[in-house]
């Protein structure tokens, strides 16, 4: 069977809800080739091998992630307004990008010691880096308490990776005051003068909404 133009990424996207769904392992090719009425040689013709998939999926997921911080960056300046840009950012990917955000989160060592994930490895790090970069510049600042800024990064992303087992988009919260939430108990520990934190975890604050803003604009300009 020829693939039609616009099938690879509709490949992919079956893919990515497969795994987000089941887990790496738990997805066949096969599923996905009688779902989409194809092959799966032509899945193969495009890809090669699942573990390419996966790779393709982190790349794409890790290099939007990596743009939406700089857009953001660009709108808020200082520390802590940027720490908690990352952490609503972080909750929204589960409603944006949900599929995506879940199928990477729950495989993220799936593919660890491949040489072939060492772009994504360093995009990952690069992510973290942003947050790293911020804690520090706020503890010499005199803004955040004297932190080890590589274990809070860790911790802060530790927890933000695991929403996908819990959060429930149609749930009883949503993403804003589950953001806050996380806003809240992460600066709060944080910053010396907390006069700014009710702003901040404001599920209804100006930050909250750029922040959205900024992940919804970069979802539609990526469909365009």
């Amino acid at each position: 069977m020829v693939a039609r133009p616009g099938r690879k990424d509709e490949i992919l996207a079956t893919f990515i809800r497969h795994v987000a769904q089941r887990g790496y392992e738990q997805t066949n090719l096969g599923d996905i080739a009688k779902e989409l009425g194809m092959s799966k040689g032509t899945i193969v013709h495009h890809f090669g091998t699942k573990a390419q998939m996966l790779r393709e999926l982190e790349d794409n997921y890790m290099s939007q992630r990596k743009r939406e911080v700089e857009a953001i960056w660009a709108q808020v300046e200082t520390p802590a307004e940027r720490i908690a840009a990352l952490i609503y950012a972080a909750v929204f990917y589960q409603v944006e990008d949900r599929d995506a955000t879940i199928a990477s989160q729950r495989e993220i060592v799936q593919l660890a010691d491949d040489p072939a994930m060492a772009k994504i490895r360093l995009q990952r790090s690069d992510v973290q880096r942003f947050m790293s970069d911020e804690i520090r510049a706020g503890v010499a600042g005199g803004v955040f308490r004297k932190v080890d800024e590589s274990i809070t990064t860790l911790q802060i992303f530790g927890s933000l990776q695991w929403m996908w087992t819990w959060f429930d988009p149609a749930g009883r919260y949503t993403p804003e005051q589950v953001g806050a939430s996380f806003v809240d108990i992460f600066l709060g520990g944080l910053l010396v003068d907390r006069l700014s934190l009710a702003t901040l975890a404001d599920p209804k604050g100006r930050l909250v909404k750029l922040v959205r803003k900024s992940v919804q604009q970069a979802r539609q300009s990526d469909a365009a």
